[in-house]
């Protein structure tokens, strides 16, 4: 995308009160972001706009485009900083299939893993330490059995799930409520760092948008939407980790929920998920099994009959569970996996000896399925 289309794009998403609903209805209209503030007023109030939604087409907000801006180009490896409209290849389709989905996401990591198969993780903030352990558990063997795990950086169950994903040399992706040129929370910061160096933090908020109350439940909606399901560790009655599911539920994708101690209040949230039909979870396997449908990597995984269950080596594992399903070439792997060229190269020998991999042109791989 060039610059002048890429200042249309990123003035639209800054239009105050303009949703993502209603700016595809105006690119609908109008075609690419700079005929929509090409059109002028009278075109505009035809479509529909308020006063105050011309007033922002008409004054767009060009010293916020310029952050943005500044903000790409001081991307460097391998926390790589992107910006993926609606209409890139790039932009996760299982999110696109979602009511009011993202005109475009930001991005800092690997933009890839928007494309693997994911499972959101979200609980208390104020989790129990049984809750911390329960989440950095299940989230470090979904990792290794293929699973990307999806969060909100949070305190309590999501920092823990990102980091059990993490533990496990697994990938992990926080979407957060907030422009990416700041972490949020500050505690989490380390943990942010990392994620963009091995995975992925994404938002829709542009540079220098704070982490607003209302924002989360509009982040809440993305973590759901990426996911095949959504697996509440431990939760409140009155609990944003209840948002996410409901969401869940009304975009279609599974819910899981880990039941706890009757005498623990963070656990009445998760109980309520059950008697509402969310999936009662003991073990990753009950995961898995309802996952199995949407997910062949994870039937193999249950049938016992998944090669890459088999292999001892950690580094070939997780130079396995970086190729995804797609082909990808041995420098591409080497920005993922911030691992020396030759430890990749001799895992991935080793790996297409054992029929895992298969080798193509111009050092290319693509990872084998087999059921």
């Amino acid at each position: 995308m060039d610059e002048e289309a890429l200042r249309g794009w990123l003035a639209l998403i800054r239009v105050p009160g303009l949703g993502p609903g209603r700016a595809r209805r105006l690119l609908e209209r109008f075609g690419e972001p700079a005929a929509v503030f090409g059109a002028g007023e009278s075109a505009w109030r035809g479509a529909g706009l308020s006063e105050a939604l011309c007033q922002g087409l008409a004054q767009p907000d060009r010293a916020g485009v310029d952050l943005d801006l500044a903000w790409l180009a001081a991307s460097a490896p391998p926390a790589v900083r992107s910006f993926i409209t609606f209409r890139d290849l790039r932009y996760p389709p299982q999110l696109a299939e979602i009511a009011q989905a993202p005109l475009a996401l930001y991005a800092i990591g690997d933009p890839d893993l928007l494309r693997l198969p994911q499972l959101a993780m979200v609980g208390a903030r104020s989790a129990s330490a049984q809750g911390m352990e329960n989440a950095q558990a299940f989230a470090a063997e979904l990792a290794r059995r293929g699973l990307t795990i999806t969060s909100g950086l949070a305190l309590g169950i999501d920092a823990a799930a990102h980091r059990g994903a993490l533990l496990a040399d697994g990938l992990t992706i926080a979407v957060c409520g907030n422009g990416l040129d700041r972490v949020y929370p500050a505690r989490n910061r380390e943990l942010a760092h990392t994620i963009a160096a091995r995975g992925l933090l994404l938002s829709e908020f542009p540079v220098g948008v704070p982490p607003l109350p209302e924002h989360f439940p509009r982040r809440n909606r993305i973590i759901s939407g990426l996911a095949l399901g959504v697996l509440v560790v431990e939760a409140a009655r009155e609990s944003g980790s209840l948002i996410t599911a409901r969401l869940a539920g009304e975009q279609g994708r599974e819910v899981f929920a880990i039941p706890g101690s009757i005498h623990n209040p963070l656990a009445r949230g998760s109980h309520a998920l059950i008697r509402e039909g969310a999936k009662l979870v003991e073990t990753v396997d009950d995961i898995l099994a309802e996952l199995a449908p949407q997910l062949p990597a994870a039937r193999a995984a249950l049938g016992g009959t998944n090669p890459a269950a088999s292999i001892g080596d950690p580094e070939q594992l997780r130079v396995l569970q970086a190729l995804g399903f797609e082909t990808v070439s041995l420098d591409h792997l080497v920005g993922r996996l911030g691992l020396p060229v030759e430890r990749i190269s001799a895992a991935l020998l080793t790996l297409e000896l054992e029929g895992l991999v298969s080798a193509g042109p111009g050092d290319t791989f693509t990872r084998l399925q087999r059921t």
